[in-house]
């Protein structure tokens, strides 16, 4: 699929999750080299302009978070009439706000826990402890674990930075874990296990600060489930191409789907990789197939 094609790879972006967005790019297009792609990088800055070179085949989108990952891209993507791997305007837009992602879920029945929404001057219903969310961020940004009264009116004021909306969620105690889908495949479990406290941005992104093993130490049966639950919640969101669903597990078997990524990290050393490497799929053809599965879905439209 990738051999002999001129593919663009986007990178960079205006979010907070530039940084790992060039990292990633700079992987994929390694891995793309290696297939015998000829690949054009293009870094996207903050004021979101960028040139797709003529000549380019498809474009392979690695912007994470704000406008690679919210319909934003995929929209002028579309407009120029320019193919790109990943989900379409709907798709994308869906999953990135977690407020929509959270009424798919509890519309096609995926495990989820009970939640509700904020707006600026409101004050939450729910009991401690609970979980506050800025909708519409990735990689943890915004994300509170509030277990006192007293913690409240902070959290609530950094999520509201980044919108007029905060989710808050019933809090859940579980083994973080996450499952990367591939077109109808899920991957090998991925068990995170971050050396204090919870999974967030500085625990993804500083060396050391968690520990990963996949596949994950569950037994088989509950294995299947979460992937069958990780699996329904990619579908229910609409998406087409490659996720990577974030689940929680309880001590008693409960699961809680988090929410779906659909441009997640692509280093070599990121959680999709490593899962479909589980699999005995290499970087390079992870990144082959996610192509693949991409052009199939615009022959589609």
């Amino acid at each position: 699929m990738i051999e002999k094609k001129n593919i663009t790879v986007l990178m960079g972006g205006p979010g907070a999750e530039r940084e790992v967005s060039l990292r990633s790019g700079a992987a994929v297009a390694k891995a793309l080299e290696a297939g015998g792609a000829v690949v054009t990088a293009c870094e996207v800055g903050c004021d979101c302009c960028f040139e797709i070179p003529e000549g380019a085949d498809f474009v392979f989108n690695l912007i994470h978070g704000t406008f690679g990952e919210d319909g934003e891209l995929q929209a002028l993507l579309d407009a120029r009439g320019v193919c790109y791997t990943g989900e379409g305007v709907d798709g994308s837009r869906v999953a990135f706000d977690k407020i929509l992602s959270k009424k798919k879920f509890d519309e096609h029945g995926i495990p989820t826990v009970r939640w509700e929404i904020l707006r600026r001057g409101e004050s939450p219903k729910m009991a401690l402890p609970m979980v506050l969310k800025a909708p519409q961020q990735g990689s943890s940004v915004g994300v509170h674990i509030v277990r006192d009264t007293s913690e409240i009116v902070a959290a609530l004021e950094d999520c509201l930075r980044y919108g007029d909306e905060v989710l808050v969620e019933e809090f859940f105690e579980g083994r973080e874990l996450t499952v990367g889908i591939v077109g109808d495949t899920a991957l090998p479990i991925v068990e995170i296990v971050p050396h204090e406290g919870f999974y967030d941005y500085e625990h993804k992104y500083t060396k050391g600060a968690s520990e990963y093993f996949c596949p994950a130490h569950i037994d088989e049966t509950t294995t299947k489930h979460i992937q069958d639950a990780a699996l329904a919640a990619h579908r229910a969101l609409g998406l087409e191409v490659y996720s990577r669903v974030d689940v929680m597990l309880a001590a008693d078997g409960t699961i809680n789907v988090l929410e779906a990524n659909t441009i997640p990290g692509m280093t070599e050393t990121s959680l999709l990789p490593k899962a479909a490497a589980a699999l005995g799929i290499s970087f390079t053809e992870l990144c082959d197939r996610i192509a693949e599965i991409s052009l199939q879905r615009f022959s589609k439209a």
